[in-house]
């Protein structure tokens, strides 16, 4: 059985995944970026938790990171686009469906990114934090 922290991530990357771009977990940048965009997972840090203890409850705030690339002629409105349509996602359902009692994307930092031999890219990573609380860090 699953975490709760991996059934938390596992419902931000189907989300995710439901978006135009393409959505990758944990991958490497792959050599060509899809027209549409490409989105990252990144699992992020846990971070140290609050406990209380009647009952014994871990309060964390997970801090997942989205890599959000684009790539192209246009890229400035494509990463618009692709930054208004995850953040659509995101608040449509804060709680993923429960799993979590609030999901917190933060504002991007874009950068442009010269490719040799290509069109530049624009990316950023977007830091999204998952308040949760589980009786068990490891479990």
């Amino acid at each position: 059985m699953p975490t709760p922290r991996e059934t938390i991530l596992t419902a931000l990357y189907a989300r995710l995944s439901a978006l135009p771009a393409t959505t990758l977990r944990g991958e490497v940048l792959p050599e060509r970026i899809p027209s549409e965009g490409l989105l990252i997972l990144r699992d992020g840090e846990p971070g140290e938790p609050e406990v209380t203890l009647s009952p014994l409850a871990y309060h964390y705030q997970h801090r997942a990171e989205i890599e959000a690339v684009v790539q192209g002629a246009d890229r400035d409105a494509a990463f618009d686009t692709l930054t208004v349509s995850l953040g659509a996602a995101l608040v449509a359902n804060r709680t993923l469906g429960g799993l979590c009692d609030w999901v917190e994307p933060e504002a991007p930092r874009p950068v442009d990114l010269a490719v040799a031999g290509a069109a530049s890219l624009k990316a950023a990573v977007i830091p999204v934090v998952l308040h949760f609380s589980t009786a068990d860090p490891l479990g």
